[in-house]
């Protein structure tokens, strides 16, 4: 005996259930030989599909992770039931009576073994009745003014089973409880709540659309603020969670869209219910939604058992957001979840920002199918929104955004690709493409995070350290010689050095303590010729110990060199500063040049292109004063 169900009705549904018809909707399955059938375990990800069932034996087995069992185990497994709730379920599908040995004696309170079934039949005669308003009801005339200004026609509506709640507030609760069902039922289920005055509808004076399960059965309701007098003032509202109804492992369209990502091995991610019926009627009948909530983990382990995506498998998953701000974040969270998927992930964004329902009501239903054709990779589109957050212009920016990008060319599938990904890095940043493989080969790439509870993580932000500071460099680093060879130049030879300082300025010194101590030693005046009180003097305005000791420093070490007398030393020394200074400024024109394209921005890239020779012609200039020529 198992709960309070009959034993014999129990084995009864065990052998009318077909198990791959039970598992199909849920997994996509193939033809694996010998009559068996294989798709991706649900039960825990995996990369190559091990997940088989056998219809003529009844039972699945996972050869990955050990599960294993009939059509009420999977149920059980899949959906979190008990038994006897797999088994309810299973009989409701396949018009199975059910008959209970009441001299069990069950503990807890009493369930009701029909609610499921109760409340999704509440939903179906809720979806006709608000279908029904938006066709031939005056309280539907606003919203099949909605439809039609959207570009669609009552067709479209009916296919979508679009309705109207009325703007009353009590119609559809007297509808469905004239059907028979409770106040409980109707608030469990979320289509009613309780007010001062009683029941009254959940949704009032908004647009309707049906959210179903993949297999066709409606488990909620999206709904669309239609009146300026509606008291919720969400665009949308939602269905709330309730026992059939999970926002994260809920995606809307799918049920229509199924089989052709399955077919296709294409499935593509839109962002609201308009945007999925736009892409249907233009035929791309791959597309889906999330319902009120970002693409997360449970809508990728969706669509990866659709798309039976596997590392032999080469599916798409197309990600399309608005060009705006919020578009771009949407963007980067699917980014972070991208290794969820063996598919290649791609994104498709208009360039004026439009959605596929805006964009079919502008140019038609070719303009929704050329844009999804469009794609690009995912990670190509992140790197266009990482390189923003840098200036390419400063070379330690360049550097930064390298290192920042190297690491995206882990999400790319196809790894024969990725040299060529480092390329593009190479282009858009203005960086020569060596530069771009030795950060790629140094790049380490995260591990995976572990879950943990909410308490654990917690405990952990708690226990962990602060982030180290940035390393401050010590103006005494070997890449900041030329600038304390400057500078001792200047403080022992501060009449020589006055002739040569004319194109001499602050940013030559990169450096903040160098900078700072030049500033000064300009500021006070050089001499026309020797003066023993001019260091003296210009320590004395320097705001810190720190700084009077580099300047006292810099005029008592001797120059690296004194080949050829004070006063060549002190200009080659000079020149050999302006001549960095030059260099870093040809590098910095040789990447802006790099970035721009000669045909789109010939009159830019033209006058980049005349810097660069007068800059180069300076450059060699400096170079040979820096030598003594």
């Amino acid at each position: 005996m198992a709960g309070l169900i009959k034993d014999e009705d129990i084995q009864l549904v065990r052998e009318r259930v077909r198990i791959d018809e039970v598992v199909e909707q849920y997994v996509t399955l193939r033809n694996a030989g010998g009559g068996s059938r294989k798709g991706l375990c649900p039960f825990h990800d995996e990369k190559t599909p091990s997940f088989n069932v056998s219809p003529s034996r009844g039972t699945y087995h996972c050869f990955g992770c050990g599960e294993g069992g009939d059509a009420i185990k999977f149920l059980q497994q899949i959906e979190g039931l008990t038994f006897v709730e797999s088994v309810e379920r299973l009989a409701a599908k396949y018009g199975l009576q059910l008959r209970y040995d009441e001299s069990v004696q069950q503990r807890g309170p009493r369930r009701d073994p029909q609610q499921r079934q109760r409340l999704l039949e509440a939903h179906r005669l809720a979806a006709e009745f608000y279908s029904t308003v938006l066709q031939s009801s005056p309280d539907g005339q606003a919203g099949r003014q909605f439809v039609t200004d959207r570009g669609f026609d009552q067709s479209a509506a009916g296919t979508f089973g679009m309705g109207f709640a009325p703007r009353g507030g009590e119609e559809l609760v007297a509808h469905l409880k004239g059907k028979g069902f409770t106040d409980e039922e109707l608030t469990v289920g979320g289509l009613a709540s309780r007010g001062q005055r009683g029941l009254y509808d959940r949704f009032r004076g908004r647009l309707m659309w049906p959210i179903r399960e993949m297999t066709g059965e409606v488990i909620g309701f999206g709904a669309r603020r239609m009146f300026d007098d509606d008291r919720i003032e969400a665009k949308y509202l939602n269905t709330s969670e309730t026992p059939i109804y999970k926002k994260s492992q809920v995606l809307y369209g799918i049920d229509m869209a199924r089989r052709q990502i399955s077919s296709s091995s294409q499935a593509v991610v839109v962002e609201g219910y308009t945007d999925v019926m736009a892409c249907h009627q233009a035929g791309v009948r791959t597309a889906v939604a999330t319902c009120g909530t970002a693409f997360g983990e449970e809508h990728a382990r969706i669509l990866r058992r659709i798309l039976l995506d596997h590392d032999a498998f080469r599916g798409e998953v197309i990600f399309t957001f608005d060009g705006d701000e919020a578009g771009q974040r949407a963007a980067m969270k699917a980014f972070e979840g991208d290794q969820q998927f063996t598919a290649q992930t791609y994104v498709a964004v208009e360039p004026r920002g439009m959605d596929p329902c805006d964009l079919r009501l502008a140019d038609g239903d070719a303009a929704v199918r050329e844009l999804v054709a469009s794609r690009i990779p995912l990670y190509r589109f992140v790197l266009e929104n990482t390189l923003t957050k840098y200036d390419l212009d400063r070379g330690d920016q360049r550097i930064d955004a390298v290192r920042e990008s190297v690491g995206l060319a882990t999400a790319i599938r196809d790894k024969s690709k990725t040299e060529e990904f480092l390329r593009e890095i190479a282009t858009r940043v203005g960086v020569d493409v060596d530069q771009v493989r030795e950060e790629h080969r140094r790049h380490k790439p995260a591990t995976k995070p572990q879950r943990i509870t909410p308490a654990r993580a917690d405990a952990a932000a708690a226990a962990a350290p602060a982030p180290a500071p940035e390393p401050f460099v010590s103006f005494g680093a070997p890449q900041f010689a030329p600038e304390r060879e400057a500078l001792k130049a200047i403080a022992q030879y501060p009449h020589l050095a006055k002739a040569h300082l004319d194109d001499v300025h602050e940013n030559d010194f990169t450096h903040p303590v160098g900078r700072e101590v030049w500033k000064h030693l300009v500021a006070h005046g050089l001499p026309d010729r020797a003066d023993s009180s001019f260091v003296p003097s210009v320590a004395d305005t320097l705001p810190s110990d720190d700084l009077r000791r580099v300047l006292m420093i810099a005029s008592s070490e001797p120059l690296s060199s004194t080949e050829g007398g004070a006063p060549a030393v002190v200009g080659s020394v000079i020149a050999h500063l302006q001549l960095l200074t030059s260099g870093r400024r040809v590098a910095e024109i040789k990447s802006k040049l790099q970035r721009t394209n000669p045909i789109d921005e010939a009159e830019t890239y033209n006058r980049l292109f005349g810097e660069l020779i007068a800059l180069e012609q300076q450059h060699r200039a400096l170079r040979d004063r820096a030598i003594g020529i």
